[in-house]
């Protein structure tokens, strides 16, 4: 089985964590932090550069769930939905349909895929990664 690569990134007080795999390129990231997130560079996640409550809220935001964080000396735990554990559903103003849980989605294909954490579904129909969010429907200007 091979290993999953995670990156971490500290301002001193969060540590963002983010795992490539996971990521769908949406680029929520770089439209809500562009001072922060920065792909043509190394790093290309600078957390220094802002205020730890404005990276709480962007992580938030991460459709795919390939972004994540924890506090400095806390043990580090996979963000938990709520209290409950109930999957949350979320319908983004012009975007897409987020999906806040452990998921399994059978493709079209027929395929099984597992997402944990939060999944961007596309509500936009121009994903090239269907049925997944890539972020396009900001190129068409999506209203829904």
């Amino acid at each position: 089985m091979e290993k999953e690569i995670t990156k971490e990134y500290s301002n001193g007080e969060l540590i963002v964590v983010w795992k490539p795999k996971k990521c769908i390129h949406s680029a929520v990231c770089i439209h809500m932090l562009p001072e922060v997130y920065k792909p043509r560079e190394k790093p290309w996640i600078t957390p220094e550069t802002t205020t730890t409550s404005a990276l709480k809220s962007q992580i938030n935001e991460c459709p795919s769930g390939a972004l994540t964080y924890y506090m400095k000396n806390e043990i580090m735990e996979e963000q938990k939905v709520n209290e409950t554990n109930a999957t949350q559903i979320i319908v983004a103003n012009n975007g897409p349909l987020k999906i806040k849980g452990d998921l399994e989605i059978q493709l079209a294909s027929g395929e099984i895929v597992t997402k944990e954490g939060t999944t961007g579904f596309c509500r936009c129909g121009v994903s090239e990664n269907k049925p997944f969010c890539d972020g396009s429907h900001r190129k068409i200007d999506f209203v829904g």
